[in-house]
């Protein structure tokens, strides 16, 4: 089974993820977030899996631009209400390759975990 990646289409960090992946013929299906959503148990799954905090990208303009009671007493329930409403505040990509999931791209971790 290929491996998913999941981002936006036109962000950097996913335009750099999708270019590499391409260029060591990794085989794997682009989910836009955009076009397709995100689902919560997706976002669940996730959470427990590595954390809600890694999954919020707090950095990102979306984010930012938030009201400040919304970014305030963030907890694991508020945090995935606010990234399936807007899934621009995940943070990007995510790397689903099956027994591991990979949040942000660092080029060093796509080497070991492809392999």
């Amino acid at each position: 089974m290929p491996a998913t990646l999941y981002g936006i289409k036109n962000c950097d960090t996913m335009k750099k993820a999708r270019a590499w992946l391409d260029a060591r013929g990794v085989a794997y299906r682009f989910h836009d977030y955009k076009a397709e959503g995100i689902d919560r148990a997706r976002l669940d799954s996730w959470a427990q899996s590595v954390g809600w905090e890694t999954l919020l990208n707090r950095a990102g303009t979306t984010f930012r631009k938030l009201p400040d009671a919304e970014k305030t007493n963030l907890d694991e329930r508020k945090a995935i209400t606010l990234m399936l409403g807007q899934p621009s505040m995940i943070k990007r990509p995510v790397l689903d390759i099956g027994e591991r999931l990979l949040v942000g791209f660092k080029s060093e971790q796509y080497e070991e975990a492809v392999r």
